[in-house]
């Protein structure tokens, strides 16, 4: 049963310790970490982190009934505990649907549900629609479709409702460079010096970290720069960005029907600034037999209390369906 204690976040799974976990050499001098926890015996789920460059945490195995789910998380090339760190060498989205299948081998999976928000429904559309065969279903929150709109929006779109903040995330540019602001962070997040990295990943931070919530409050709590993980993931975030995430624009919407006789479940905030509502309809319209949760007065992080209730009901759902199947 859910958890009784005394926190907000008090209707979540208690917390556990994985049951296992380690390093995956995936090639090309990159080493994945990666964690079970759960039942070993249960319905594998694969847990796809955002970002990207923004490893999992010990929270999102809150998520899942660990006595029905067995759960994979791993950190992706270049974050988290992943060696080495903030590496883009060798780091596109097909190294990391390689390094997928890669792990679901290493593990003995056959198939698996996969998880996966922001980024990470990104990630688990192109890799389900590479490998439709592994994947039992889908469930995605806070939609991301890779398309040169959706890059377009959080480096330009997003001054519209956080003018502000986005002058202070301009700031760290020169003037002529604010026209186009991707290549010019990429360029600094990859500069020979630390202290210029530093500046830009600190203001990607700081940006994002306003953007991500509803509550002023809580957005406040974000603005903490840790170094050792807000570099890796600003400097993937715009190493993704400036390369479109490797993709065509326009391929997963393109290619979803290899996938869209699964069964995909979409959990996504109304008021999402990171990823707006538009990419998540767009998604359902085009795949029948989709489910679609519009949480009102919810925004992007999923640990903000209606996205988390949700997404902790939409796994007991599934839960439920699964075991009807059997």
């Amino acid at each position: 049963m859910p958890s009784t204690i005394a926190d907000p976040l008090a209707f979540l799974y208690s917390a556990i310790e994985p049951s296992q976990f380690g390093y995956l050499a995936v090639g090309d001098g990159h080493e994945i970490w990666w964690e079970e926890s759960g039942n070993p015996a249960g319905v594998p789920v694969l847990y796809l982190h955002g970002g990207p460059g923004a490893p999992g945490s010990a929270a999102h195995r809150r998520f899942f009934d660990p006595d029905f789910y067995r759960l994979v998380v791993f950190h992706q090339r270049g974050c988290g505990r992943s060696l080495p760190l903030a590496r883009i060498e060798a780091n596109t989205t097909w190294h990391l649907v390689a390094d997928i299948e890669r792990l679901r081998v290493h593990l003995g999976i056959d198939q698996w549900f996969v998880a996966g928000g922001s980024w990470g429904s990104c990630l688990a559309l192109v890799y389900g629609e590479t490998y439709p065969d592994r994947c039992l279903g889908f469930r995605l929150r806070g939609v991301s479709l890779g398309r040169a709109s959706d890059i377009h929006w959080w480096w330009d779109g997003t001054s519209m409702l956080f003018p502000e903040a986005y002058d202070e995330l301009m700031a760290v540019l020169s003037p002529e460079e604010r026209d186009d602001p991707l290549p010019a962070f990429h360029k600094r997040l990859t500069d020979p010096s630390r202290e210029v990295q530093l500046r830009a990943a600190q203001a990607i931070k700081l940006y994002s970290g306003r953007t991500v919530h509803v509550r002023e409050n809580v957005a406040k709590q974000a603005e903490a720069f840790d170094p050792d993980l807000s570099l890796p993931m600003a400097r993937l975030f715009a190493h993704y960005s400036v390369h479109r995430f490797f993709l065509e624009n326009g391929q997963i919407l393109r290619d979803l029907h290899r996938i869209s006789h699964l069964p995909c479940v979409i959990v996504q905030g109304r008021f999402d600034v990171t990823t707006p509502a538009e990419g998540a309809w767009a998604l359902h319209k085009a795949w029948p037999g989709s489910t679609i949760h519009m949480v009102s007065g919810a925004a992007h992080d999923e640990l903000d209390e209606p996205l988390a209730r949700i997404l902790v009901q939409t796994h007991d759902a599934i839960k439920e369906q699964l075991r009807a199947r059997e």
